[in-house]
């Protein structure tokens, strides 16, 4: 079957394949066939070494699909069923899923370090334990979450990372107060997704932060109330707030720069909401004394910041109720064949969310 590999971290172009195969179906066991895919940052950030990811891999944790087969076991799945790939199942059993926070289960990296795709010449992971750049893939059960008939795969795609994550990080983290003030600082597809967040929480004021102008615009049609490039941020603060800064900032790029430029921007006792994933060796600093007396509150946000299913069906349901564009948010169509052209689009700016279609 077709990929799209990536030989060793640092390279920046996958090469597309047809002598891959789909490994380790068995008891617990999902097989799917991926119907589309989102390109997410996180799978360039992976390709670049970012994010830790064993090599060669296939990228893609954006996905949704049709099950082929259910291994012993597997209960609630069945051939044919319309799913989409959770790239982070929660376990159930251990103490983050016992304590309600399913989202820092960490059942599903441990299958990051498991090939599940093998090429004549070796093994080939999955990134995220997945890998959806690929016509099928192999995964835990609870990586395939049923969805409706009505929502179409590509919807489902971006539900499974990049608009949950966004939604998330206003609704569940930061927990965004109506009428409050609000300041996005990276508008890509999870940031896009973060101000459509804040909007359905009622934020008053929402201030889009991107060096990209196209970003920018699409910010202002998804309820940015304006949008400005990095230098233009403190006269936004100083125009909505008086100085004294917003209720609440989110990063969505994940460098420590931008997180310190969000602090910064952060009202005394407002709330920092870090979205973005960055790199370990970035450090994010603060002195104590700030710490203690402007009294931020400092949150990252993890895949959303609550049970991941329960946040899949609110965006199914706030996008069918109109309160979310998802469609829009599509601004790029290609095949797998041109995953490269895709990269270089996302690298640039010009792509707000590629989806990829097998």
């Amino acid at each position: 079957m077709r990929a799209a590999v990536l030989h060793e971290i640092g390279q920046d172009k996958l090469e597309v394949l047809d002598d891959v195969e789909a490994v380790g179906f068995g008891p617990g066991k999902v097989k799917l066939r991926v119907r589309a895919t989102g390109l997410c940052h996180s799978d360039v950030s992976a390709m670049s070494g970012v994010l830790p990811q064993p090599a060669p891999f296939i990228p893609g944790h954006e996905g949704a699909g049709e099950v082929i087969d259910i291994g012993d076991g597997v209960t609630g799945l069945s051939a044919g069923d319309r799913v989409l790939v959770c790239w982070l199942p929660a376990c159930g059993t251990c103490p983050a899923c016992r304590r309600g926070q399913t989202q820092l289960c960490l059942a599903g990296f441990m299958n990051a370090g498991t090939p599940n795709f093998k090429r004549p010449d070796g093994d080939v992971f999955g990134f995220a334990g997945t890998g959806t750049f690929t016509e099928e893939v192999v995964v835990d059960a609870g990586c395939a979450v049923p969805i409706p008939d009505d929502v179409p795969f590509e919807i489902a795609a971006l539900i499974g990372c990049g608009v949950t994550t966004g939604l998330g990080a206003a609704i569940n983290t930061a927990q965004v107060e109506a009428g409050s003030s609000v300041a996005v600082i990276g508008c890509g597809g999870v940031g896009i997704s973060t101000i459509q967040g804040a909007r359905v929480q009622g934020a008053a004021q929402i201030v889009a932060v991107d060096p990209v102008g196209s970003r920018r615009e699409a910010a202002l049609r998804f309820g940015a109330t304006e949008a400005v490039a990095p230098d233009g941020l403190a006269d936004a603060k100083q125009r909505i707030t008086a100085g004294e800064g917003f209720d609440y900032v989110f990063e969505v790029v994940g460098k420590s720069v931008t997180a310190r430029t969000a602090y910064e921007n952060t009202r005394r006792g407002g709330t920092l909401c870090i979205v973005g994933a960055g790199a370990m060796d970035d450090n994010f600093q603060v002195n104590m004394f700030e710490l203690f007396f402007d009294e931020k509150r400092i949150l990252p946000s993890m895949y959303g910041g609550g049970d991941v299913l329960r946040s899949y069906e609110r965006a199914i349901a706030l996008w069918r109720a109109g309160r979310i564009d998802l469609e829009s948010m599509i601004t790029h169509r290609v095949q797998l064949a041109e995953i490269n052209d895709a990269l270089d689009q996302m690298r640039t700016g010009e792509a707000l969310r590629t989806c990829i279609e097998l």
